[in-house]
């Protein structure tokens, strides 16, 4: 068994020449590259209890040479993945299940019947692999790069695999994302973290790939740094796999949430005061910034308007073939990874992001409610849309960590402010007017908000 650590990166057939050309690599590449065709039978059963169980099961064929593979569940996180891997030659293409015994298989198939494994779909494609030698001062790092290009097949469908996959053999997990970082500043690479198994599965069944991460698991005690570390992560790796689904399906949904994921991130950024210097956030809310100026106009256009809804796929592809987002998205992972927010701050930005939750967030909250001034608001309805920002803030840490306090009806205030939220982006009209002021006023009696001013 050995550890797999790598980064897969969606590209179109322009970028995979490129990339073989690319004078980064042309640099260090020590091995030269070298082609292989690789045929790859997967196996599960009917009713696909290997995916179920995040297991892939396959039968390589690579010349002359027959592996027979198991990939268990790991974890994905902003496209990196980590998973365990175990491999047996064989000496004919036949699958093996002795083989599938002992510590390799997982043990919630420890009651499946192994003869019901049939062969459902397969990811035929040609790799071009090469040795990548990338200094990081003394510490050696060696890094397998592989240009994949060729097709999944289940049944009559199929889907075209065009990739760069990088793949850690020796060093820092951390040089993974570097040496794509820096691929992406001239390519449009996408960070994507399906893989050939679950673009087979998607193939049976459009919404077998999940879109749903792992939820944080905050607690009261839970140190800022560690919780906005753990909710960026989530909401970068949920951004990621949406635009992979909304790039596979168009569904007008996948856009929403991609744009809700984006904001979100970039509300918890503004939140951190001191614990996160201007300086030190300045590069990420940038391209924050710049993302959510294009799409979230056009995503809000989009709700009356199905034109607007049937055009965004396409808007969206052209997206993809930028290298903005692939930029972006490396390079958040790189700025996550690092931690880069905490260098360099002074002793009170230290002592707040080492703060558990239960202590900082209530003042947060509380500091962001008597600002926000909704009786005003209930006068002037109007300028309601000025503090999106302000209201933005607030719902990014109700969403996910108001369960860490002890506050009554802060469910209800979570549903009252989304309210609130959506009134405050629509266009201004003598009803619309009169619902947002109501609405400040429901928001403005509800028991959390009075709470909240009282902190």
């Amino acid at each position: 068994m050995h550890k797999e650590t790598e980064i897969k990166l969606r590209v179109s057939r322009e970028t995979l020449a490129a990339l073989r050309e690319h004078p980064l690599l042309k640099k260090r590449n020590k091995s030269g590259w070298e082609r292989r065709e690789l045929m790859n039978q997967y196996f599960d059963t009917p009713e696909r209890d290997l995916a179920q169980a995040k297991v892939a099961l396959r039968l390589r064929k690579d010349g002359e040479a027959i592996i027979q593979t198991l990939k268990t569940r790991g974890q994905s996180v902003a496209g990196l993945s980590e998973r365990n891997e175990y491999n047996w030659d064989l000496p004919k293409a036949k699958l093996d299940v002795k083989k599938l015994d002992g510590e390799c298989w997982p043990e919630q198939l420890a009651e499946l019947d192994k003869k019901t494994l049939k062969p459902i779909f397969t990811t035929d494609f040609v790799r071009e692999r090469a040795e990548i030698a990338w200094g990081r001062g003394k510490a050696k790092v060696v890094i397998e790069a592989a240009l994949d290009l060729g097709l999944v097949i289940a049944g009559k469908q199929k889907e075209e695999i065009c990739e760069l996959e990088l793949e850690l053999r020796e060093g820092e997990p951390s040089a993974l994302l570097e040496l794509a970082a820096e691929l992406a500043a001239t390519l449009a690479l996408m960070p994507c973290d399906i893989s050939k198994a679950e673009r087979g599965y998607r193939l049976f069944d459009a919404n077998s790939y999940s879109l749903s991460l792992p939820a944080p698991q905050l607690s009261a005690e839970t140190p800022l740094d560690d919780a906005f570390a753990a909710l960026s992560w989530h909401l970068l790796g949920s951004s990621q796999r949406l635009a992979e689904q909304y790039r596979f399906n168009g569904h007008w949904r996948l856009l929403q949430d991609w744009v809700d994921n984006l904001a979100e991130m970039r509300a918890l950024i503004a939140s951190l005061g001191q614990a996160a210097p201007r300086q030190a956030t300045s590069e990420l809310r940038l391209a924050l910034d710049a993302l959510l100026e294009d799409w979230r106009p056009l995503v809000q256009a989009g709700q009356d308007d199905e034109d607007v809804r049937k055009a965004a796929p396409e808007q969206f592809l052209e997206e993809l073939q930028d290298p903005r987002w692939g930029q972006f998205s490396l390079n958040a992972s790189r700025w996550l990874l690092a931690r880069t927010w905490t260098a360099e701050r002074n002793t009170r930005g230290n002592r707040q992001g080492a703060a558990q939750l239960s202590s900082w967030l209530p003042r947060l909250l509380g500091d962001e409610a008597v600002a926000l001034q909704l009786q005003r608001y209930q006068q002037q309805p109007e300028d309601l849309a000025e503090q999106l920002p302000r209201i933005e803030r607030i719902q990014a840490w109700l969403h996910h960590a108001r369960h860490v306090l002890e506050i009554p009806e802060l469910d209800r205030l979570y549903g009252e402010l989304n309210k609130l939220q959506q009134l405050a982006n629509e266009p201004i009209t003598e009803e619309s007017l009169d619902v947002r002021k109501h609405q400040a006023i429901a928001v403005y009696q509800n028991r959390a908000w009075k709470t909240l001013l009282r902190l």
